[in-house]
Order: C-alpha cells, then structure tokens, then sequence
C-alpha cells in the first residue's frame, strides 16, 4: 500500500512540475523592440533604441484616401518592400494600384540613432517627388512612432505640404496616417493605411 502510495504522489509531483514549466520559445516567432524583463517596467527604465531592421522585408497594405490634390478618391493597395544597405541607411520601393492605375514610390531613408531621426527622400512615379524629416519616439510598453514633415512642393500648380506619421505597434503590424496641406492652407485627413507583414507568425 506505503508503495503505491509513494509511486502515485511521485507521479502527481511530477506532472505539477511539468505543467509549471515555462513554455519554450518559438525561435522564429518575431519579437517586439522591448526586451522581456521578467517584471513590470518602471520609470527609470531606458526605451530602447530602436532597430530600423524592424521594416527589412515585403509588407501588403491598404490604404482608403479621399479625393484631394495627389488623386481622386478610392482605394490603393499594394506592397512595399525595404531593403538594408547599411546600419543608417535604407531604401523601400512600393509597387500600388490606385484610382488613376498602377504607379510605384521609392524611398531613399537615412535613420540617425543618436539623434532619433530619421529622413527619407521619395519619388513617386504620379508626378511629385519630396524630402521628409522626423523624430523618432518609443515608450516603454514597445510601441514607436515617426512624425514625418515633408518641405513644401509643386504639383499641378498647387503648393502641396505633407505630414506623414508611422505607428509601429507589433512586429508584423504598422499604421500610418496622412495629413495633405495645400496652398498652405491647415492639414486636411489623406488616410490611415495599415501595413501588415509578409512571411511572419501571427
């Protein structure tokens, strides 16, 4: 009895044992720009620097805009893909479908670290090409942003200004949201796009 006893309280213990142990980590699972702590953060902690490499690969996207000085109204969907050429600059190149047809962007982007800033020029194939600057801010639950303010630029006889800002909330997921100012005028809603990416674990 004592020994069938014995072996059925060891088993027990060792099936608590098995489910109180920690899962294993997916390797391929991608990870967010905040380390894991093992604790609740605290003020005195440091926001990481953030890894432009978060954006290397393809993303598909959506983007609903309404009709203003770059197009008419409608959807354009598409992909854009960044490349690394090395640790402060990048390029991204995407390839739409919108309203007026197919077009493509290329973005030539430079990311200070030191400074949190970022720039980036972009050409697109509609007809208007701009420079943009922005500083880079993060919080220390991983979720950054980049304010984009491009310089003033002619297209189709309007002076076109454009505030470009970039959630980066997960590892698969950004949002953007655009705001157009034309002739000087206030910034008007051109669209919240979702970026989503390609080949990763949801």
């Amino acid at each position: 009895m004592k020994v069938a006893l014995g072996i059925i309280l060891a088993a027990a213990l060792a099936s608590a044992a098995g489910a109180q142990a920690p899962a294993q980590q997916d390797p391929n699972r991608p990870k967010g720009q905040m380390p894991t702590l093992g604790r609740p953060t605290q003020e005195t902690d440091k926001v990481p620097v953030f890894d432009f490499d978060y954006f290397v690969g393809k993303w598909t996207f959506e983007w609903e805009v309404p009709e203003g000085p770059l197009g008419p109204g409608g959807t354009i969907k598409g992909t854009t893909t960044y490349r690394k050429i090395d640790d402060t600059f990048y390029e991204a190149d995407t390839d739409a479908t919108g309203p007026t047809g197919p077009f493509k962007i290329h973005e030539h982007i430079a990311y200070h670290k030191d400074n949190k800033a970022v720039a980036r020029e972009v050409t697109d194939t509609r007809g208007f090409s701009y420079l943009q600057l922005g500083p880079l801010g993060g919080d220390l639950g991983g979720e950054y942003n980049i304010y984009f303010l491009s310089e003033p630029f002619t297209f189709k006889g309007k002076k076109i200004q454009i505030r470009n800002s970039l959630r980066m909330q997960s590892p698969l997921n950004y949002k953007g949201a655009t705001t157009v100012s034309v002739d000087g005028g206030r910034f008007v809603n051109y669209g919240n796009p979702w970026w989503q990416k390609q080949g990763g674990t949801k």
